[in-house]
């Protein structure tokens, strides 16, 4: 569904290229990814399976990419038809490094509108149902209690890198390599994308929401107390690995509080610096 949404793109097929790496699955993918020859520039990469490697799954992604616009998207994921070209169109009107927030629609923390979000689906457009879930405002990205508390210009925060989540995202090429790409030493779920926002923050790239490079997450079997279980361990690491006092706050605090607790403590946490924020 994915790759079927990707080849049903506005923009051009000849315009852009999916690169789908396999992180060691052990069904069809391959198949289904070399079915799609022909319909859209597609390459595929596999790595074995030693465990939770979406870091550098990535990584193989972003060195095998032509162009300097990598978006990022996960697998089950389905994009609205205008979603790549929106990707685009956002980087090409800027004059700077910019960081794009895709919008996901249907990102259950524990898949708990599984059943409902599934029958929405069942013999309608991806379009249709995207265009229908925003007309509703229904299942809204999980971030939408972010985007209302700091209106979607929440660029000027002083960590607006808290959501930038690459189930639906971009930067530009150029970006990622100059702040190493994802930290592989992330071998499980969760942080490894906020911990590669956090560097591109630092180095002045600009975080953006894309309302318009819409998306659903169609459902899948997950854990959330699993998850949380790993995150938890990634977000220490993540802590650690930086020695910031703003980086001590994401393994205990909840993402969206933590550009409160910073804003209302600069002696401690940040310091004004021509309208932007130096981490203490």
């Amino acid at each position: 569904m994915t790759l079927q949404s990707l080849a049903s793109q506005s923009l051009p097929v000849n315009k852009f290229e999916v690169i789908v790496v396999d992180d060691g699955s052990s069904d069809d993918t391959e198949l289904v990814t070399r079915s799609y020859q022909g319909k859209i520039n597609i390459k595929y990469f596999f790595q074995h399976d030693e465990g939770y490697r979406v870091a550098k799954a990535r990584n193989t992604g972003i060195k095998n990419a032509l162009s300097d616009i990598c978006v990022f998207i996960d697998s089950g994921v389905i994009l609205h038809s205008g979603c790549i070209a929106s990707h685009v169109e956002i980087h090409n009107l800027s004059d700077e490094s910019t960081a794009v927030c895709g919008y996901v629609y249907g990102f259950n923390e524990d898949n708990e509108d599984e059943q409902t979000i599934r029958e929405y689906l069942i013999g309608l457009p991806y379009d249709v149902v995207i265009d229908k879930l925003e007309n509703q405002k229904k299942f809204l990205d999980i971030r939408e209690e972010f985007y209302q508390k700091y209106t979607d210009d929440f660029g000027g925060l002083p960590a607006p890198w808290l959501v930038f989540w690459t189930c639906n995202a971009s930067a530009k090429k150029s970006a990622l390599i100059e702040v190493s790409m994802f930290d592989e030493d992330f071998k499980s779920w969760g942080a490894e994308d906020i911990d590669l926002a956090y560097r591109l923050h630092i180095q002045g790239t600009k975080f953006v929401l894309g309302m318009m490079a819409k998306s659903i997450h169609y459902p899948h079997h997950k854990s959330y107390q699993d998850n949380m279980s790993d995150a938890k361990k990634n977000y220490q690491y993540f802590s650690k690995k930086y020695e910031k006092r703003v980086c001590s706050l994401v393994p205990d605090n909840h993402f969206f509080c933590i550009n409160d607790i910073i804003l209302s403590n600069p002696e401690y946490y940040v310091k004004q610096l021509h309208g932007g924020y130096q981490y203490l």
